[in-house]
């Protein structure tokens, strides 16, 4: 996995770009501007090592082209910590402070704030699929064939890899989309 990442980046003259061994979980960090790979993967020679280290170095490429839905997932990544962190104390605050205030539309204010907050995960996870799908099938693919690293016979076989890897990310968007639909029907009640 990290050779090939190291030779495909060094092949497209992105020899800035680190490759390194990480614990949470395979992905390109852009403020870094490093790949990072989990540790079966970065020394790992099986067929999923080779497709996830090329899908990284694809999201390494809408970096450094700029791509638009890459800049703004991480625009939102960046700012949806702190918002859903806010978000989670006013949930759990809001009971308390209109019970307390003896004013209970502060209370209710402060949960549909909460509630609010929900969005900014799944505008995250909306933002995701293009850039997943755009790393998996327009840059890693292609240049997997480029370089002739797959044999014909595997090609398939990582499109499928490539192709559930997006699909974890089309459940984490539905998921989110549920949750928000859950918390809306408990407050309509």
């Amino acid at each position: 996995g990290a050779q090939l990442a190291r030779f495909l980046l060094d092949k497209l003259g992105m020899q800035h770009v680190a490759v390194e061994t990480t614990d949470q979980g395979d992905h390109y960090d852009p403020a870094a501007k490093a790949v990072r790979l989990t540790a079966d993967k970065y020394e790992g020679r099986s067929l999923t090592a080779i497709t996830v280290a090329a899908h990284e170095v694809g999201h390494a490429i809408q970096d450094q082209e700029g791509y638009g839905p890459l800049r703004l997932r991480t625009y939102l990544v960046r700012v949806a910590r702190p918002v859903e962190r806010v978000g989670a104390g006013a949930l759990m605050v809001a009971p308390f402070v209109g019970a307390l205030t003896r004013v209970p539309s502060i209370g209710i204010i402060m949960f549909l704030a909460g509630f609010l907050t929900l969005a900014t995960s799944t505008l995250v996870h909306l933002a995701t699929l293009p850039t997943e799908f755009d790393a998996s099938f327009n840059r890693a693919l292609p240049l997997l064939d480029e370089q002739q690293v797959l044999k014909k016979v595997d090609r398939p076989h990582a499109r499928r890899l490539l192709t559930a890897a997006a699909l974890t990310y089309v459940s984490a968007s539905l998921m989110s989309l549920l949750n928000i639909a859950r918390w809306w029907a408990i407050l309509r009640r």
